[in-house]
Parts: C-alpha cells; sequence; structure tokens
C-alpha cells in the first residue's frame, strides 16, 4: 500500500519513518511512504497560504494548492483513500483506525494531508476528505502529531507490520476491555512479585484472571468506553464484579413542598412510586430500592402493597414486578437507608444526590466522571426527592451531586420516576456505540 503524506514541514517526518514498525513495515514491501511537501506543488515564491477572510487573525492553506498536491499524487499513485487533521473531525478510536485501515488497503493508497497555521480552506476538506480526523479534545500547533499517531495506529491493522495477530485482537480498546498487566524477568522486583497464576502454565486459568484484571482496570478507569462496546454474557458477569454496590432511596420527607418559599415538608407515596422505581432500579442493577417516609399512615400503605407483591398472589399475578417490587424495603428516616447499607455491604455508602437546580461546587459530578467515585471504593447512594426536590440541608450533606438531567429547552419538570429512570441509565447503562 502506498501512503502519501502531504505537508508543510516535511522534515518532521524524517526521524518517524525511519524508526522501528514504521521503518520494517516499508522495508518488508508492506508499505510504502511518499513524502512531500506543498510547497513542491506551487511555483518558486509562491505562497500556499493566504489570510483568512473575515476579522481575526491567521493564515489559511489555499484550496487551489491542496488540489494541485492531491492531484498531481494521485496522477502517479492512484486515486488514494484522503485523511485530513482537525480538532473539529471525528475523535479517533480503534474502530476508526480498523475501519481505515480495511478501506485503504482496498484501494491501495492512503493520503494524509495535516495541516498548519490555521488549517486549510473548508471547501478542500469539504471537496476532497473521506475522513478528518481529531485526536483530542485539544489545540496543537499542527497537524502532523496527530497523522504520526494515527499511522502508528493505523500500521498495526496491516498484516504483516505486527509480529502476532493476536497481539492486535487483544489489546486495549480492540474489544470493551483495556489490555491486562503484563510481567518478565524478574519474578521477584522492588518488593513486587509476580502473580504466581501467570506462572502456574493453567492458560484457562491465566485466560480467566487476566479477563478479571482487565474488566477491574475498564470498569474503575474507561467505563464509559466499556459500556460503548458489544459485550458478551462473561465479560458482562466480570464488568458487573467491579461495579460498586448501587442503591436507590426516593425521599418523602425533608423535601421542598413549595419551592418558592423554600418550604420543607413530606409528602404522600403513590403506587407509581413504588412499581416505576423498582422497575428501573432492578433493569440496572440497583441492589435495594428505599422508600423513605416517617408518616406511620404512609408506612402502612407502603408494606401492604410491598407485602401483596411479594406473596405468591402477586408473583402470580406479574412476575416481573414480582422481582423488582421484592427488592423495595421501607425505611422512616434517611439514616435508617444508610445504615441498612452498610449492615449489608461493611461500609457506610456514598450519598450522590439530585436536582432539576444547578450547583456550582466542587463536588458536582457529570456522567461521566463514575471514577472520581468508584476510586473511593464504596457502595452508593443514589437519593431523590418528591416535591419540589431535596431540601437544602440534604444538598449540602450528600457527598456528590450529580448535574441536572436537561434538554435544550427551557422547562425542566421531569417526574422523579422519569428523572430516576434516565439518571440510571446515563450513570450505569450501556450505550453501545455500535453493534459488531
Amino acid at each position: 500500500m502506498k501512503i502519501s503524506i502531504l505537508s508543510v514541514f516535511p522534515e518532521i517526518y524524517k526521524n518517524f519513518l525511519e524508526t522501528s514498525l514504521v521503518r520494517r513495515a516499508q522495508e518488508a514491501k508492506l508499505v510504502e511512504y511518499e513524502l512531500d511537501s506543498f510547497k513542491s506543488f506551487v511555483a518558486p515564491k509562491e505562497r500556499i497560504d493566504a489570510p483568512a477572510f473575515g476579522p481575526g487573525a491567521g493564515m489559511v492553506i489555499k484550496a487551489e494548492v491542496v488540489q494541485k498536491a492531491i492531484e498531481a499524487k494521485e496522477h502517479k499513485n492512484g486515486s488514494a483513500y484522503k485523511v485530513f487533521f482537525s480538532p473539529q473531525g471525528k475523535k479517533l478510536d480503534q474502530g476508526l483506525l480498523r475501519k481505515i485501515a480495511n478501506l485503504a488497503q482496498k484501494k491501495g493508497h492512503l493520503m494524509l494531508l495535516p495541516a498548519r497555521y490555521e488549517g486549510m480552506d473548508d471547501r478542500a476538506e469539504q471537496h476532497y476528505a473521506d475522513e478528518i480526523i481529531s485526536i483530542g479534545d485539544f489545540v496543537l500547533m499542527g497537524g502532523d502529531l496527530p497523522a504520526m499517531v494515527f499511522l502508528e495506529g493505523l500500521l498495526r491493522f496491516i498484516p504483516g507490520v505486527v509480529g502476532k495477530k493476536e497481539s492486535v485482537e487483544m489489546e486495549s480498546f480492540s474489544g470493551p476491555f483495556v489490555d491486562y498487566p503484563s510481567y518478565a524477568e524478574p519474578v521477584e522486583w522492588q518488593g513486587h512479585r509476580v502473580p504466581d497464576i501467570v506462572r502456574s502454565g493453567n492458560h484457562e486459568e491465566i485466560r480467566k484472571w487476566r479477563l478479571k484484571k482487565s474488566a477491574e482496570k475498564t470498569v474503575l478507569q474507561h467505563f464509559n468506553w466499556m459500556r460503548s462496546q458489544p459485550m458478551d454474557a462473561e465479560q458482562k458477569e466480570f464488568a458487573k464484579t467491579f461495579i460498586p454496590p448501587h442503591y436507590v432511596a426516593l425521599m418523602h420527607y425533608e423535601v421542598l413542598v413549595r419551592e418558592s418559599e423554600d418550604k420543607t415538608g413530606t409528602t404522600s407515596v403513590t403506587s407509581l412510586d413504588i412499581h416505576d422505581i423498582a422497575r428501573s432500579a432492578k433493569s440496572f442493577g440497583l441492589k435495594n430500592y428505599f422508600i423513605v417516609t416517617p408518616l406511620v399512615d404512609q408506612q402502612k400503605i407502603v408494606q401492604k402493597m410491598i407485602d401483596f407483591w411479594n406473596s405468591d398472589v402477586g408473583k402470580g399475578y406479574n412476575k416481573c414486578r414480582f422481582e423488582a417490587v421484592k427488592q423495595v424495603m421501607l425505611k422512616s428516616s434517611l439514616e435508617g437507608a444508610i445504615a441498612q447499607i452498610e449492615k449489608q455491604e461493611g461500609k457506610k455508602p456514598l450519598v450522590i444526590v439530585t436536582s432539576a437546580k444547578s450547583y456550582k461546587k466542587s463536588n458536582v459530578v457529570t456522567y461521566r466522571e463514575q471514577s472520581k467515585v468508584w476510586a473511593l471504593g464504596r457502595p452508593v447512594l443514589l437519593l431523590f426527592g418528591t416535591g419540589q426536590g431535596l431540601s437544602d440541608d440534604i444538598m449540602e450533606r450528600a457527598d456528590f451531586v450529580l448535574v441536572p438531567v436537561e434538554g435544550f429547552s427551557d422547562y425542566n419538570h421531569l417526574s422523579v420516576r422519569s428523572a430516576a429512570a434516565i439518571i440510571f441509565d446515563r450513570w450505569l447503562g450501556a450505550n453501545v456505540k455500535k453493534l459488531k
């Protein structure tokens, strides 16, 4: 496969293309690099860039220069799969690398077009680009380093570049889990010993150990990657063991009953509160759902409903609801729910509260910051309020506050049952980007 690289500063690539597997790929005639400067395609002393139209400073590589360079290279080497680089491009990941490697090999010619200055004339990108790539949400001085990062990742998918196909198939981000720990001699170093299982010779036990370690590292450090990937039953089981135990409590006291007056009080429990949140909690793997009310009459009504669904009659009437409601527990106070979790888990839970209002505090977390919470190694209690939401006192006492669930509108008045289902999904749910 031909790889054409068109750059403002081609000299940057000379040492890179002579290094390690990048060099060996060409020596083995698996790929052939052609490195050119955009300046090679204009007349002497002719500029390849021009000031950007409109206010603001910055020079832009001219579309006609890009056109001349592409046409010349394709005239020589045939039609190319053309990759441009821009912070506004598609985020690079292992799946995208694999896809481009396959398409470029079929075409036989890959062309990389890293920009400089303020970038390229957008018309050139829109007209020619088969893919526009970003390597992250940050800005560099040019696209040459992203092009090298891209090339190193892509070459691993060219057969013969990496010695063992298994090395590519099993490496981090090729599936739902990152790679497992690797060890070499000596067996003991600086007081750290290679795990005995790795040296046992039992391949099946080693496979399970590696899968377990991969799952642990992925759940705690790369959860949002993992849940974006298809997983088989075994992988899901391993992953579940490292997600901290989660619980939910619905507060019917210490809640705002008149938000405009900042008045707190109690609210009534509804049958929908029991059924709907119980089913959501069961669907997303929460261990127990606590309904919290200090009102004795309310407790009697709630317990009667729970008892019915926990009975054989309830099970026969609706088995799915029976399975969900049997995880419901009635408590008279938040402290009682916390004590129950501590009894079951041996650790006091971290309390995460939710609100439709925005809070500007250091303990506010988003739905992509599970690792910040889970790294503390404690069970988690998600706390919801009825009425107009949890009291300020409860909000202040919480360990973490989740950002509000909101859309692109000015209206934000979800029912607590809807909010709970959305939050369970955003915090714990799978979100597969693409099927296998």
